[in-house]
């Protein structure tokens, strides 16, 4: 792949990717950036192991993933105090927060299995197959990670309310 194949993958799969990244992140658009940017450095450096084998965006959120999962669990090892269980939602209008947080409220009350699977799955029109390659979780427990977490959003929003 040439730099500018590269360059106009990122700009096909910059958007779906930060959208996929901040809904992960539950909001953090400063932790979301930061992650994204380093999935596209990383997809860089690494472009030779691209081997055409699957899509590029399933190649560059697998990237993301693992990065996503690699601040987790070195930010869990730093954190030994939680302040508070408010989320930072920099660069967004207050109308924009208020909208988005019963989103985050319903996704933090999933596992993060369950939650990458329905992001991945509703939000980012990946498809099974594509999810199991991204998170290399095997396909019949994906299906069964997104089963458990329509029940678990559902509720969630039952309990705050919101009625079929």
């Amino acid at each position: 792949m040439t730099r500018a194949e590269f360059e106009q993958q990122v700009r096909l799969n910059q958007e779906p990717l930060r959208r996929f990244l901040i809904n992960l992140c539950s909001g953090d658009s400063s932790l979301s950036d930061d992650i994204a940017q380093e999935a596209f450095i990383k997809a860089y450096l690494n472009l030779n192991s691209f081997s055409g084998k699957s899509k590029f965006s399933t190649w560059l959120f697998r990237i993301a993933y693992n990065c996503f999962c690699d601040n987790k669990r070195a930010s869990s090892r730093y954190n030994t105090v939680e302040l508070n269980d408010t989320k930072h939602f920099a660069n967004e209008s207050t109308d924009s927060k208020y909208m988005n947080q019963e989103l985050y409220m319903a996704l933090s009350k999933l596992n993060e299995n369950e939650r990458s699977c329905i992001l991945l799955f509703y939000m980012e029109d990946k498809s099974i197959k594509d999810i199991s390659e991204i998170t290399a979780i095997k396909e019949n427990t994906i299906k069964s990670h997104l089963s458990r977490a329509k029940t678990n959003i559902s509720q969630h929003l039952k309990s705050i309310g919101y009625e079929r």
